[in-house]
Parts: C-alpha cells; sequence; structure tokens
C-alpha cells in the first residue's frame, strides 16, 4: 500500500510540474501576442461577439486582454502551489524517514534486550549496533542517516534495554505466574473452608433442633407419668389387709417442681 501511495504521489508532483511549464509557456506567449498586438506588429484577437443585436467589433482585444490576463494570475499562482507542494513532500519524507528509524531502533533494541551487544565504550557500542543492523535482511534497504541515527538511540537507551531485557521479564513473568498459581490454590482452599464451615453450622443448627425436640418430648413424657402417679400411688398406699398404710414398704412419688 505504501509503494502505491509513493508512485501516485511522484505521478502527481510530476503533472504539477508539466502543467506549471505549459502554463508559464502559454503565459510568455499571450503576453507576446498581446505586446506585439498592441505594437501594432499582429493583429488583435478577431471574434464576432454582441449582445440584443448590438455587435462589439473590439470583443476579440478585449477577450486576449483577459485571456492574457488570467494566464500571469494563474503563472503567478502555481509556484505558491508549487512551494506547498514541496513542503508536503519534505514533510512525507520526513514522516517516512522518522518511521523507518523507529522500525530500526526496534530491531536494535530488541537485540540489545536479547544480550546480543557486549561493546562497553561509546564508539564500539554504535558501529556495532549499526553492522547489526545493516546485516539484517529487513533493514537492508535503509540509508546509512537512518541506521546510524537509530544505533545512536540504541545505545543510549542501553541500560534501559538492561533492567528491560528478555531474561528479566521472563523472570518476572515466572515469578508473576506463581504467585497466581499460588493465589488460585488459595482461593480454592478458601472456598473449600467456606463449605465446611457452612456444612457444620447447619449441622450444628440441627443437632440443637433435635437436642430441642428431644427435650420437649422428655418433658411432655415426665408430665404424662406424674398424672398418672397419684392413682398408682393411692393403691400403692391401701394395702388389701386394712394393716397401717405408714407401714407399707412403698413410698408415693412426688410430682417434679416446675421452675417458677
Amino acid at each position: 500500500m505504501s509503494a502505491v501511495h509513493t508512485v501516485l504521489f511522484k505521478s502527481q508532483a510530476l503533472f504539477l510540474r508539466l502543467t506549471f511549464a505549459l502554463i508559464c509557456v502559454a503565459a510568455l506567449g499571450a503576453v507576446l501576442a498581446t505586446a506585439l498586438s498592441a505594437a501594432g506588429v499582429w493583429p488583435w484577437l478577431t471574434l464576432q461577439a454582441g449582445l440584443d443585436g448590438t455587435y462589439y467589433p473590439q470583443a476579440g482585444m478585449v477577450a486576449q486582454i483577459t485571456l492574457t490576463a488570467l494566464v500571469l494570475m494563474l503563472a503567478f499562482f502555481l509556484p505558491a502551489n508549487g512551494r506547498m507542494l514541496a513542503l508536503e513532500n519534505s514533510h512525507r519524507k520526513f514522516s517516512v524517514q522518522m518511521e523507518d528509524v523507529a522500525r530500526a531502533y526496534h530491531t536494535a533494541h530488541a537485540g540489545d534486550r536479547k544480550g546480543l551487544f557486549t561493546a562497553r565504550s561509546e564508539f564500539d557500542a554504535v558501529k556495532e549496533r549499526l553492522a547489526f543492523m545493516r546485516n539484517h535482511p529487513d533493514l537492508g534497504e535503509l540509508e546509512p542517516e537512518v541506521l546510524e541515527l537509530a544505533a545512536q538511540m540504541s545505545q543510549v537507551s542501553q541500560d534501559l534495554a538492561s533492567t528491560y531485557s528478555d531474561a528479566n521479564v521472563e523472570r518476572a513473568r515466572t515469578f508473576l505466574k506463581q504467585r497466581q498459581e499460588e493465589l488460585d490454590t488459595f482461593q480454592a482452599r478458601l472456598e473449600d473452608a467456606k463449605m465446611v464451615m457452612h456444612e457444620l453450622r447447619q449441622w450444628t443448627r440441627d443437632v440443637e433442633i433435635e437436642e430441642s425436640l428431644a427435650k420437649s418430648h422428655l418433658g411432655r413424657l415426665r408430665e404424662e407419668l406424674f398424672e398418672l402417679l397419684p392413682e398408682l400411688s393411692a393403691q400403692l398406699q391401701s394395702p388389701p389387709d386394712g394393716t397401717d398404710p405408714e407401714t407399707g414398704s412403698v413410698v408415693a412419688m412426688k410430682p417434679p417442681r416446675r421452675a417458677d
């Protein structure tokens, strides 16, 4: 896509230059013809023109002078357009060059993060990076100035590449991965503990309910039992032989006292 844009831009620039040359030639010819016509060397342009039945014999001269003025204005206007085109072209070249610098710097910085460069001095470090980028298959078409600028930028950011090297980044990722696994394990154990706690709480509630029911049933049975005991006590206290009931061996039970 960028190659197509480049071809179209160059074609447009060539067409504008050709148009400017033709307009300049036309303007020069029109001025020369008008000057010669004004001097009486050449005749004026002949044009039959009229309005509402009235014909103007000088219409050709007016048309020739008007066309000459128009062509001159175009000739003076096109240089300004040419300067704008040149400015746009330089801006485009600057943008393309900066993209190339960024691409070359990215390649050199990636190699620096892998530990491919070992030179310590600034000159040797730049030279080493420059040789690496020249031999790189994706950067062979770039200009030497672009590669040199990218090499200098890579040398300046050498400390940054050393800090965020591939080994350090991989070690940090491994550490974070282990921390994440530990956190996942802890979360799973926490969920298990919550489930066990919920089961124990439910079990305790069920046991308390069953104990309460058992106590209620026991109290009801005791009440029913002591409702029957007075009759049994009376029968036991009246022996069939008419002896003194106080000498009997059976003692009547008293119902339990109710809690106040």
